[in-house]
């Protein structure tokens, strides 16, 4: 949704059939993609008697997010809009403004495509890719950057972990850095590619 088209809501909203259809279809979809993102991590280390992170680690992480991604959009699209994206932490050698900048450039990527894949309404046909594009997307940034702290690439997916295993050590590290890109991959996409004329107006409701 363009920036200039952001709607908050009210209370009284949230009790509407449409909004608690919604809030369950991200709950699903954010299970769908945690359980198997996640899972995977896991069952690496099951597999590897709890062995050090590998490359083959880092690839089976990537497209085990990638496919759940996908899959989570996917299924979440036509209900809510499918806005989902272990404890992080950053590897040694990585400052923690080095990893802010890596999850800066991540997010960005993942945001501008985003909008170019589903929210600008120029898209047409490319609309119907917007999944795989963004679990596509996801999948390439944890190759990029898994390495380094872990490719949070959204608040949520990493303050959920936090606080089941209590870890806070660079928290705000994956607060700071997708923030700052997904507002930057914002402000970009549509001050420069989306002409106003392009902006869809909100539908009306009476509650």
């Amino acid at each position: 949704m363009p920036i200039s088209r952001i709607a908050f809501g009210s209370l009284a909203e949230a009790g509407q059939p449409d909004a608690l259809k919604a809030g369950l279809a991200e709950f699903i979809s954010m299970l769908i993609f945690v359980f198997a993102g996640e899972g995977s991590g896991m069952a690496f280390g099951k597999l590897t008697g709890g062995g050090p992170a590998s490359p083959a680690g880092l690839i089976a992480a990537a497209i085990a997010h990638a496919f759940a991604l996908f899959v989570a959009v996917s299924v979440g699209a036509n209900i809510s809009g499918g806005h989902e994206t272990s404890a992080f932490a950053l590897s040694a050698g990585v400052g923690e403004w080095n990893a802010v900048v890596f999850e800066i450039v991540m997010t960005f990527g993942l945001v501008y495509t985003v909008y170019a894949t589903a929210v600008d309404p120029k898209k047409g046909d490319l609309g119907t890719i917007a999944p795989i594009a963004i679990g596509f997307i996801v999948g390439a940034n944890i190759l990029a950057g898994g390495a380094f702290d872990g490719a949070s690439m959204n608040p949520a997916v990493s303050f959920g972990p936090a606080v089941v295993s209590w870890t806070w050590s660079s928290h705000w590290v994956y607060w700071l850095g997708p923030f700052a890109g997904a507002g930057i991959a914002a402000l970009v996409y549509e001050i420069f590619f989306m002409a106003p004329s392009t902006h869809e107006q909100l539908p009306v409701h009476d509650y």
